[in-house]
């Protein structure tokens, strides 16, 4: 009887070569340190970067005599990092407490009032003042959920946010319930296309509007598990794309979707 050869054990690689097993799980090690640090690296460079910037515009801002670094430098040659950003914060934090009482909503309203009448200056300070309370007021909610629509073609899915109903000339020529969306771009979610898409033609998903944002940046790589039950995960609410034939909507094939579940939930009138 002849003898079976022995298996090689050993992995093979793209190009047909056998990397020793040493070699491998060397490799696979660098890797997995690497996914380990590489995230709170970037973090903190990032942070750094941030504070640098800051101290580098506020602290040549702060008088002499105020200057911690003044009474530090004699017996520490270098700067304290981030005074400028604790400043930064502290004259915030007073602004923000001047603009309740009387005299700070009338110095507000006096430099607003000048501004606007100002050609160039009032068509940025107003756009800039839109965005600022849209997105930074914590009673508002910019992004209120992630949605799925067919983007650019038919069989072509994008997420994107949903930013509210559609308002004034845009919403009264249509005879269509429009809502608006924004579609970002990857992986930078702060630059993208604003759509005004009919709600019907939404799939509102669960995740939450941190995971859609995370999942935009990452270009896919990061995907949220799905948190549905697993009788909702049967559910199919899209077709498969076949031509014309609408995949959603009450003219698609799909008749088992649940009722009121594939419309956004947003009130008509926000």
């Amino acid at each position: 009887m002849t003898k079976k050869p022995k298996k090689d054990k050993r992995s093979v690689g793209l190009g047909g070569k056998r990397p020793f097993g040493m070699i491998a799980r060397l490799r696979s090690y660098f890797f997995a340190g690497l996914l380990a640090v590489a995230p709170i690296g970037i973090t903190l460079w990032l942070c750094w970067v941030l504070l640098k910037f800051v101290d580098a515009r506020v602290t040549p801002l702060i008088p002499h005599a105020y200057n911690p670094n003044t009474y530090i430098n004699p017996y520490f040659p270098h700067e304290i990092p981030g005074v400028g950003l604790i400043v930064f914060i502290f004259v915030l934090i007073v602004v923000g407490a001047l603009t309740r009482i009387f005299l700070g909503r009338y110095l507000v309203h006096l430099s607003e009032k000048i501004l606007n009448k100002m050609p160039v200056v009032r068509s940025i300070y107003s756009a800039t003042k839109q965005i600022a309370e849209t997105v930074l007021k914590r009673q508002s909610e910019a992004f209120r959920q992630v949605v799925l629509f067919e983007y650019p073609r038919r069989g072509s899915w994008a997420i994107g946010f949903l930013t509210g109903s559609t308002k004034g000339e845009v919403q009264s020529l249509t005879d269509d319930d429009v809502v608006n969306v924004f579609l970002p771009t990857t992986p930078n979610p702060t630059s993208g296309y604003l759509l005004f898409i009919p709600r019907r033609e939404l799939v509102p998903l669960s995740m939450t509007v941190e995971e859609g944002i995370k999942m935009i940046i990452s270009g896919g790589i990061v995907t949220p598990l799905d948190r549905r039950t697993p009788e909702q995960q049967a559910i199919k609410r899209v077709a498969a794309s076949n031509g014309d034939i609408p995949t959603i909507g009450p003219n698609s094939p799909i008749a088992n979707r649940p009722a009121n579940e594939g419309t956004p939930d947003i009130k008509a009138g926000e």
